[in-house]
Order: structure tokens, then C-alpha cells, then sequence
């Protein structure tokens, strides 16, 4: 047995598919209860179904698992298809916020809260395309 096969995927660890879509929900919940995050609720289409579905879509490639994403609409191209919406420092840090909190909601591990939070900024950071 090599190692690779010794290694598990976040998706895996996490706890897969129903564990992936608690997140994604989560999220999208506080999203829309919570004052804090108005600004990128904002930019969301109402209702959000379709963007919950993304992301759990993404997610689940993302972290290993079914790439449901890329087999739906192809590569992810996230940051251009994030360019019709105004992100800066705000709506990054809204977004990271949210998805903290909903990690913690969900009771995910707080050694991999860090771990994925580290990614997750790398990629919030990288999506902004407006000045501050």
C-alpha cells in the first residue's frame, strides 16, 4: 500500500457530503440573519439556493471530494466569475467571518478550522477587485 493511499481527504475528515452541506447552509444562513454580513448578502441573488448549491458544489471539489462543480459548469474560473460584483477588504472579511462562525456552529474541529481558514483567506484575498 503506498502512502497516498494512507492519506485522508478534507472532505473526508470533515465528515463528506452531509457534513459539507451543514456548512454551506450554515453559512448562507448567517449570512442572511446576521447584520454584520449585509454586505455580501447583498450581492447574492435572492432567494440564495442556487449560490448554496455552488458552493457546496465547489466545496465538495475542492476539499477532495466529488467534483461536482467542474462537472457541472466546468473549472471554477472563480475570480472571474467574481468580477461582476464589487469585493474588497470588507466583503472579504465579511465572507471569513461567516464562514468562521459557521465552522464553529457546526462544531468542525478548531485544528482544522485553522487549517481551512488559512486556505480559505489565500482565496477571499485573492478574489478582491475593488480598492479600499
Amino acid at each position: 500500500m503506498d502512502e497516498s493511499s494512507n492519506q485522508q481527504t478534507l472532505y473526508s475528515v470533515i465528515g463528506g457530503e452531509a457534513r459539507v452541506r451543514e456548512l454551506v447552509d450554515r453559512f448562507y444562513d448567517l449570512m442572511e440573519l446576521e447584520p454584520e454580513f449585509a454586505g455580501i448578502h447583498a450581492l447574492h441573488p435572492k432567494p440564495n439556493d442556487s449560490s448554496r448549491d455552488k458552493l457546496f458544489m465547489f466545496l465538495s471539489g475542492w476539499m477532495g471530494g466529488p467534483d461536482l462543480f467542474v462537472e457541472r459548469y466546468g473549472h471554477p474560473r472563480l475570480r472571474a466569475r467574481h468580477l461582476p460584483f464589487a469585493i474588497g477588504s470588507s466583503e472579504r472579511d465579511q465572507w471569513l467571518r461567516a464562514m468562521a462562525w459557521a465552522m464553529e456552529d457546526i462544531g468542525i474541529e478548531e485544528n482544522l478550522r485553522l487549517r481551512l481558514m488559512e486556505s480559505f483567506y489565500q482565496t477571499a484575498d485573492w478574489m478582491r477587485n475593488k480598492a479600499d
